[in-house]
C-alpha cells in the first residue's frame, strides 16, 4: 500500500523512483524505503491505526534544490507529513544525497 501511494505521489517528477534500490543510468533519481511501521491506536484489542515511517533519498551529481521542494509538496499533498531531512554527500559515487523522511497515518479499515 505504501509503495503504490509514494510511486503515484511522485509519478509527475522527471526522475526515476524506485522502492529500495534504483539500478539504471540516471544522474539523478529518488529511492525510498520503509524503515518502521508499527500500530499506533487500538480498538477493541485490534489495530485501528498503523503508523508508517518513510525515508526517501534524493541522489544527484547536480543541484537537486528544485526537486526536493517538488518532491516534498507531492508527498505532502498525499498525506505524508515530513519529519526531517538532511544533506549529505557519497565520496564513493560522487553523488549529492538528500534523506527525507516521513510519516503517514493509515486507518485500518473493518
Amino acid at each position: 500500500m505504501m509503495n503504490k501511494l509514494i510511486l503515484e505521489a511522485l509519478s509527475a517528477l522527471n526522475v526515476p523512483v524506485a522502492f529500495q534500490k534504483y539500478s539504471g543510468s540516471a544522474s539523478t533519481y529518488v529511492t525510498f524505503h520503509e524503515y518502521l511501521a508499527s500500530g499506533e491506536q487500538y480498538e477493541d484489542d485490534l489495530e485501528a491505526f498503523t503508523s508508517h515511517y518513510i525515508q526517501v533519498d534524493v541522489w544527484s551529481k547536480d543541484d537537486y534544490n528544485s526537486l526536493v521542494k517538488d518532491l516534498k509538496l507531492l508527498l505532502q499533498s498525499a498525506g505524508l507529513y515530513r519529519l526531517d531531512e538532511a544533506d549529505l554527500y557519497e565520496p564513493d559515487t560522487n553523488l549529492y544525497h538528500k534523506g527525507l523522511r516521513f510519516f503517514y497515518l493509515e486507518e485500518q479499515e473493518d
